[in-house]
């Protein structure tokens, strides 16, 4: 069983039995969330933006991985794939690494702030996700209408927006948007807990609020 936690903005604890990760970590006053106290084994930076890199808001004695790669821990397969912050190849924003995870059984993907949309070559490495994280928030991201085509092409069986406007991002736009694209009602909860029988053909979709 993986249980997946928000932690606000695009940053999640990925938990299995072995280990446990935390995504793009973030800095209370690039957000105006509070992170909240964490510890993992693993810690993964998707870019070096304040609001996803505060690697040391995370306890513990993890290993941190920031780059494109391929890795392996406590049982754990992780691969990080270059992309980019924009859609001109990093010209304005820079580079992104999105990572897959496979942890227990579950293959799991976050997209960072992914800016542009994917590549044949990186669609078929990401392929048979189970639980999709995706950036909906357009401005720096990609937005709403695009992040919706994108879940279409991966067919992920579980869909978690990220990146949307929480805190004070009023930057971005609200998750609202992507909710209306999916056209379906998500489920608002703090954390999932997820078994691989438990999964079935069609999507779910999940909005994980910060636990308190």
């Amino acid at each position: 069983m993986v249980e997946i936690v928000s932690l606000g903005l695009s940053s999640f604890k990925i938990s299995g039995k072995e280990i446990s990760v935390v995504c793009d970590p973030y800095r209370d006053d690039a957000v105006g969330l509070k992170l909240p106290k964490v510890e993992a084994d693993v810690v993964t930076i998707s870019h070096n933006h304040s609001d996803h890199n505060n690697q040391d808001g995370v306890r513990g004695q993890y290993i941190c991985f920031d780059a494109p790669g391929e890795y392996e821990i406590k049982g754990a397969e992780i691969v990080g794939i270059k992309s980019y912050h924009d859609d001109k190849e990093g010209k304005e924003r820079g580079l992104n690494t999105v990572f897959v995870f496979e942890i227990d059984d579950l293959k799991l993907c976050h997209l960072g702030d992914l800016g542009h949309d994917l590549s044949s070559e990186q669609i078929e490495r990401i392929d048979g996700i189970d639980v999709l994280f995706i950036p909906v928030g357009g401005h720096v991201t990609i937005d709403a209408k695009k992040a919706a085509r994108i879940v279409a092409e991966i067919s992920p069986k579980i869909v978690i927006p990220i990146h949307y406007r929480v805190g004070t991002r009023s930057d971005l736009e609200p998750v609202e948007a992507f909710v209306k694209e999916i056209g379906k009602e998500p489920k608002v909860v703090t954390e999932i807990k997820i078994k691989p029988k438990d999964l079935g053909d069609d999507l779910e979709f999940y909005i994980l609020s910060p636990k308190k």
